[in-house]
C-alpha cells in the first residue's frame, strides 16, 4: 500500500525537473511513510511512497525492468490477492523473480500480457507503467475503484496521483474550483470521473488510461453484466460462504500486524468471525477494534438510522472469537478540535461536511496504527447484499431519484447553507436528476424479469457503481493519512459479480436484509448479531458536539474578510449559531460541520472559485 504520482512531458526535459517531482512524490509521505523512490526520464517521471506490506526489503519502487526495446518502469499502490498464482503461472512462461513482492508479479504481467494484466488481477490496486518501447503511459485502477486515482492533462502530456494534492503541487496544475466541481460535492451522487479540481479526473474504477503523443485514451477492462443466476436458494448460500472464506483468508496475508474493524454490525462481525478462525489455525488471536463514544451507550437514544447502540454487540462477537478486542473512545474535545479536522481535510482534499464521522474514522486509525499496520473492514456489504434501509424502503426505492438521497429527506436541502445565488447557480436539484438519468442508462437488464427485479437491479447498479465510491474513497484517504492499509473484502469482484446477479428475492429469502451474507456466516457469529437490524457508521449523540461546532462558527463569522462566505449565507450561519445546541437537527449540524471544512479547506488549498 502506497501513494504514487509521475509527470510524462512529451515537449520538456524531465530530468531537470527532479525538484518538481520531488515535491510531488512528498505529498504522499502519510500514504507511505517507510520509505521513498524516484525513477526519471526525459519525458516521464515516476515517485512513489511505500507502506511496506509484503515482502519488506524487496519491495522497493518505482520498479523497472530493463528490455532490448527499451525500459519499462512501474509505480504501483495496493495489493493483488492472487499474484502467488500470478507468479507461478509467470515462472512457467519464463519470468523470473529478485523479489518476493506482488509488486514485480504485477509488473512482469504487463511485461506478458500488456494492458490485460487488469484481467489477470484480484485486489485493490492503482498503478502506471511508463513503457519506453512505445513511449506511452498505461494507467490502471481497479474494477471497484478502492484506491484512488486521479490524472490531470497537459498540453503536452499527463500528471497523476494517487490523491489530488500530489498533482496539486505541480505548477502545471492549477487549482481552480468552478460550478461544476460545487455541483457534486453538494450533491453527493458521486459523478464517475468526478473531480472537486477543474481539469482533473479520477481514472475511473475498471479502466484503463493510456497516454502517448496522440493524446489521453481510456478503455473499460471491467463493469458490471447482467448475467442469469441459476443455483438455487442453498447452492447460493454455500457459494457466498465459499467466496467469503477464501477472501478473507487471501486478505490476511501479510508481513506485518493485521486486525479487524468491529462495529458489532452483521458484516464487521462476519468477517471477524472467519478472520479470528483463520489465525486460530495459525495460532494466533485476532486483534479487534472499535470506536466508540464517551456516555454513548448509557445515554443512546433510537433514532430514524439506529434503533440500538454497538457496544453490547461488539462484546457478544469479541467473546464468541476470543479476539484481543481495544475500544477507542472518543469525546467531543476530540472529535471538534480544529488540528483533527485540518488533518482529515488534507487527507480527503475536499470539505466533505461528514463532521464526527470523518474525524471519529481517522482518530480510530490512528489508534489502531500504533497496533496494526493492516486491517480488515466490512465497508460495502450492504451495497453489495443490499443492507441499507432504503432499499427496504418501497417510497424510497421507487423514487425517481437516488435511493439515499429519496430516503434522507433533508438530503436536498443540505445547499441551504449556500448564498442564494450561488444555490441558484449552482442548480443542486437539477444537476442530481441529470446524473440520475445518466446513471440508469448505464445499467444493463435482461429480458423477462418482473418489474420489481428490474428495479432492484437498477438499485443495486446506483450503489455499487455510485455510492459505494465515495465510501471508499473516505475510507481510503482516512487510513491512509495514518499510513494504515484498510483491506474491503466484500469488494471482491468475484462476490461482487455473483451477487449482483442473484435475484432480490433471494438476497431477501428470510423477509430481512443482507440474507444471503447473514445465513452463509451465522456459523461464526452470534445470535445477537445474526438477529440485529442493520445499523450505520456511529455517530455521536452528545449535545456538546453541535456546542462546539456553534462557538467555532461564531469565531469565523467574526473573523473579517472569510473567504467562506464567498459560498455560505451568513444570515443562515448566524441563525446556526443562535440555536439550542440540544434540539438542533441533524440537517443543521451537518450545516455548522460543513461550513468548518470549507474554513479550513480555503485556508489549506487557497483555490481559486468560478462560480
Amino acid at each position: 500500500m502506497c501513494g504514487i504520482t509521475g509527470w510524462v512531458s512529451f515537449e520538456t526535459d524531465l530530468t531537470q525537473q527532479r525538484e518538481v517531482l520531488d515535491a510531488m512524490t512528498g505529498t504522499m509521505a502519510c500514504r507511505g511513510p517507510d520509505d521513498s523512490g524516484t525513477w526519471i526520464a526525459p519525458h516521464a517521471a515516476l515517485g512513489h511512497r511505500r507502506l511496506a506490506i509484503i515482502d519488506l526489503p524487496g519491495g522497493r519502487q518505482p520498479m523497472s525492468v530493463t528490455t532490448p526495446a527499451g525500459e519499462v518502469a512501474m509505480v504501483y499502490s495496493g495489493e493483488a490477492y492472487n499474484f502467488t498464482e500470478l507468479r507461478r503461472e509467470l515462472e512457467g512462461k519464463g519470468h523470473t523473480f529478485r523479489t518476493d513482492s506482488d509488486t514485480e508479479v504485477v509488473l512482469h504481467g504487463y511485461l506478458e500480457w500488456g494492458e490485460s494484466v487488469a484481467d489477470h488481477l484480484n485486489g485493490m490496486y492503482a498503478f502506471a507503467i511508463w513503457d519506453a518501447r512505445d513511449e506511452k503511459l498505461v494507467m490502471i485502477r481497479d474494477r471497484m475503484g478502492i484506491k484512488p486515482f486521479y490524472y490531470y492533462p497537459t498540453r503536452d502530456g499527463v500528471l497523476f496521483g494517487s490523491e489530488p494534492k500530489a498533482i496539486l503541487a505541480n505548477p502545471a496544475a492549477k487549482r481552480i474550483v468552478d460550478a461544476d466541481g460545487l455541483r457534486e460535492l453538494f450533491s453527493f451522487t458521486k459523478q464517475p470521473g468526478w473531480s472537486l479540481w477543474h481539469g482533473m479526473s479520477e481514472v475511473e474504477p475498471g479502466t484503463i488510461v493510456r497516454v502517448d503523443r496522440h493524446g489521453v485514451h481510456t478503455r473499460t477492462y471491467w463493469k458490471l453484466e447482467a448475467r442469469e443466476h441459476t443455483d438455487d436458494q442453498e447452492t447460493t448460500v454455500a457459494r457466498v460462504r465459499e467466496l467469503m472464506t477464501d477472501i478473507v483468508h487471501r486478505q490476511l496475508v501479510a508481513d506485518v500486524p493485521r486486525c479487524v474493524l468491529l462495529s458489532g454490525g452483521l458484516d464487521s462481525s462476519a468477517i471477524t468471525g472467519l478472520a479470528a478462525a483463520r489465525l486460530r489455525e495459525e495460532g494466533e488471536q485476532l486483534r479487534t477494534f472499535s470506536v466508540d463514544f464517551v456516555g454513548q451507550e448509557e445515554n443512546f437514544k433510537p433514532d430514524e438510522m439506529r434503533d440500538t447502540p454497538d457496544s453490547p454487540f461488539i462484546r457478544d462477537v469479541a467473546k464468541l472469537v476470543d479476539s484481543a478486542h481495544q475500544d477507542v473512545v472518543l469525546d467531543p474535545a476530540a472529535l471538534t478540535d480544529p488540528a483533527v479536522r485540518r488533518a482529515v481535510l488534507t487527507a480527503r482534499d475536499i470539505p466533505a461536511g461528514m463532521g464526527d464521522m470523518d474525524t471519529s474514522l481517522y482518530l480510530l486509525f490512528k489508534a489502531i496504527r500504533a497496533e496494526s499496520t493492516v486491517a480488515l473492514s466490512g465497508e460495502s456489504a450492504d451495497e453489495v447484499f443490499g443492507g441499507y434501509r432504503w432499499f427496504h424502503d418501497e417510497t424510497a426505492r421507487n423514487a425517481d431519484t437516488f435511493p439515499w438521497l429519496a430516503f434522507n429527506t433533508g438530503a436536498l436541502e443540505r445547499g441551504g447553507l449556500l448564498r442564494a445565488e450561488v444555490r441558484s447557480t449552482l442548480d443542486l436539484e437539477g444537476y442530481i436528476a441529470d446524473q440520475y438519468r445518466t446513471a440508469l442508462a448505464r445499467v444493463e437488464h435482461r429480458d423477462g424479469v418482473s418489474a420489481e427485479e428490474r428495479r432492484m437491479r437498477e438499485v443495486c447498479h446506483l450503489h455499487l457503481t455510485r455510492m459505494v465510491r465515495a465510501l471508499l474513497d473516505r475510507k481510503d484517504r482516512a487510513s491512509m493519512a495514518v499510513g494504515l492499509e484498510v483491506r474491503v473484502p466484500f469488494c471482491d469482484h468475484r462476490l461482487v459479480e455473483y451477487v449482483y446477479n442473484t435475484p432480490w428475492s433471494l438476497k431477501t429469502f428470510d423477509g430481512r436484509e443482507k440474507s444471503l451474507l447473514r445465513h452463509a456466516t451465522k456459523h461464526v457469529l452470534p445470535q445477537s448479531v445474526v438477529d440485529r437490524v442493520k445499523s450505520p457508521y456511529p455517530s455521536t449523540q452528545d449535545p456538546g458536539y453541535a456546542a462546539a461546532l456553534q462557538q467555532q462558527a461564531k469565531e469565523v463569522l467574526a473573523t473579517p474578510g472569510d473567504p467562506v462566505f464567498e459560498l455560505a449565507s451568513r444570515e443562515w450561519v448566524t441563525d446556526a449559531v443562535g440555536q439550542d445546541p440540544v434540539t438542533m437537527t441533524s440537517l443543521t449540524r451537518h450545516g455548522l460541520d460543513r461550513l468548518l471544512d470549507l474554513h479550513h479547506w480555503f485556508d489549506i488549498y487557497r483555490p481559486e472559485l468560478r462560480v
